[in-house]
C-alpha cells in the first residue's frame, strides 16, 4: 500500500471508532477509541486461528505503519507542540523544582528500580535476560506519556496545581527518557562504550541541545507573528516550525521533542500575549485543538491496533509476568516520585495526597510502544518478553489508571475534608 492509502486507511478507521465512541460507549476519547480498536484486533486475532490469511493481511497493513517511526518521527512533534501552546508559563515556573526534579532523577531512578525488578523476576519465570536488557526496559517504560496524560487530565477534574505538576513532568519527561533509552540501546549493541564521557556527551547534544534549539525556533516564529497580522499566515509559520523545526533538529541529532516543548511553550506564552490579535489567538487555537483531537484519535486507533503484531508474543506466562510488572512499574514510580518530593518539602508545601496522586496519574503511552517497538529483533525472546510487558503496562496505565484518575483525586479530596472537619 502507498502511504496516501495507508493514510486514508486509519483515518477513515479512527473517524469510525471515535463515532462509535461517542454513539454508544461515550468514554473519554483516547480511551473509548484504543478500547473499540483492541476489540476490533482481538476479533482479527482469533479469527485468524481459523483463517490464517486474515491474520496474514492484518499484520501486512499494521508492520507497513511501522508505529515507532509514525510516533517519533512524525506525529510526537504535532501533539507536543499542542499540548505545550495551552501551558500557562506562569504556573509551570511555579512547580519548576518538582518537574525538573522528576523529569530528570525521576526518570533515571526509576529506570534503575524498574530495570533491577524486572532482572531478578525474569528468571522465576523461566526466563534469562541480561540486566542491560532490563535496564533498557526500564528506560523505555519510565517516562510518563504527554500525549496521554494532555488528553485525558483535561477531563479528570483534577486541581490546576496538580495538572500542572503531571503535565509539565510528562511533557519533559520524555525527552530525558529518550536520552537514557538511547544510550542504554548504543551499549547494548556494541555502538557505543559505558561511559560516563559519552552518556554525558548524548545529554549534553541531546537533551540541552534540543532546549537551546526549541529557545532559537520560538524566537525566530515569535519575532515573525509580531511582524505581521494575518491570521492564515500565522498559522501556517507554525506548523512549518513545528514540521521544519522537528525534521532540522532530527538532521541536528538533538532532541526534538524538547524543542517542541520548548516553541510551543514561547509561542502559546510569549506569543500569544504579545505577537497575536484577538483574531490570531482564537484561530490559532481552534487549528492546533482540531490537530491535537485528530492526531490523538489515530495514534489510540493505531495502539489498539498494534495488538495484531504483539499477539504472536503472547503466552500466558508473559501476561503473567506482565501483570507482576504493572505492580513493579506503580512501586517505582511512586519511590521515584518521592524523592523529589521528600528532597524539595524543606523547601516548599505540597497538598496532601500529592505521591499518591502523581504515582497514578503518572500514565504511560505511545512513548513506550514506539520505544519497545525500536529494539533490534536480534534482541530474540527479550525483545517479545519486553514488547508483551509494555503493552500491558500501557493498556493498564490508559484504561484503568486514566478513567480512575479523576475519581481518586475526588475521593483524596473528601477523605482531606472529613480530616479538616474532624480537627
Amino acid at each position: 500500500m502507498s502511504i496516501f492509502e495507508l493514510c486514508a486507511v486509519l483515518i477513515a478507521i479512527a473517524a469510525v471508532l471515535g463515532y462509535l465512541n461517542v454513539r454508544y460507549l461515550k468514554l473519554p476519547t483516547t480511551i473509548g477509541i484504543m478500547l473499540i480498536s483492541l476489540a476490533f484486533s482481538l476479533i482479527l486475532v482469533i479469527l485468524g486461528r481459523f483463517f490464517p490469511s486474515i491474520t496474514e493481511t492484518a499484520e501486512s497493513i499494521v508492520e507497513q505503519v511501522q508505529f515507532g517511526d509514525t510516533l517519533l518521527k512524525v506525529m510526537l512533534s504535532y501533539l507536543l507542540f499542542a499540548g505545550a501552546l495551552h501551558v500557562d508559563l506562569s504556573d509551570l515556573a511555579k512547580q519548576k523544582w518538582i518537574i525538573a526534579t522528576m523529569a530528570t532523577l525521576g526518570v533515571v531512578s526509576s529506570t534503575f528500580l524498574i530495570g533491577g525488578a524486572v532482572y531478578f523476576l525474569v528468571p522465576l519465570f523461566g526466563y534469562e535476560i541480561k540486566f542491560l536488557y532490563c535496564l533498557l526496559f526500564g528506560a523505555l517504560i519510565s517516562p510518563t506519556d504527554p500525549v496521554a496524560v494532555l488528553g485525558i487530565l483535561k477531563k479528570a477534574g483534577v486541581s490546576k496545581e496538580l495538572e500542572t505538576k503531571i503535565t509539565g513532568e510528562s511533557l519533559f519527561n520524555d525527552g530525558v527518557g529518550v536520552v537514557v533509552f538511547l544510550a542504554l540501546l548504543g551499549i547494548a549493541t556494541g555502538e557505543a562504550e559505558l561511559t560516563a564521557s559519552h552518556i554525558g556527551h548524548l545529554f549534553l547534544v541531546e537533551a540541552v541541545g534540543g532546549v537551546v534549539f526549541g529557545l532559537v525556533l520560538g524566537a525566530i516564529g515569535y519575532y515573525m507573528l509580531k511582524k505581521i497580522d494575518n491570521y492564515q499566515v500565522e498559522v501556517i509559520i507554525t506548523l512549518a516550525m513545528v514540521t521544519g523545526g522537528y525534521a532540522l533538529a532530527q538532521t541536528l541529532h538533538v532532541s526534538g521533542p524538547l524543542a517542541m516543548v520548548i516553541a510551543g511553550l514561547m509561542i502559546g506564552n510569549r506569543g500569544r500575549r504579545l505577537a497575536m490579535s484577538d483574531t490570531t489567538r482564537k484561530h490559532l487555537d481552534l487549528f492546533w485543538e482540531l490537530i491535537d483531537e485528530a492526531l490523538n484519535a489515530i495514534l489510540f486507533t493505531l495502539i489498539g491496533i498494534e495488538l495484531i503484531v504483539v499477539a504472536q508474543s503472547v503466552t500466558p506466562t508473559a501476561l503473567l509476568l506482565a501483570a507482576v510488572s504493572i505492580i513493579v512499574v506503580l512501586a517505582s514510580r511512586f519511590i521515584a516520585v518521592s524523592i523529589p518530593v521528600y528532597l524539595l518539602k524543606p523547601l516548599r508545601s505540597f497538598d496532601p495526597g500529592t505521591i499518591k496522586m502523581l504515582t497514578w496519574g503518572g500514565l504511560r503511552g505511545g512513548i513506550s510502544v514506539a520505544l519497545a517497538l525500536a529494539i533490534p529483533k536480534d534482541f530474540g525472546i527479550a525483545r517479545d518478553i519486553f514488547l508483551v510487558l509494555t503493552y500491558v503496562i500501557v493498556i493498564f496505565s490508559i484504561v484503568v489508571q486514566g478513567m480512575t484518575v479523576g475519581k481518586l483525586y475526588q475521593a483524596e479530596q473528601r477523605r482531606q475534608s472529613r480530616k479538616a472537619d474532624a480537627v
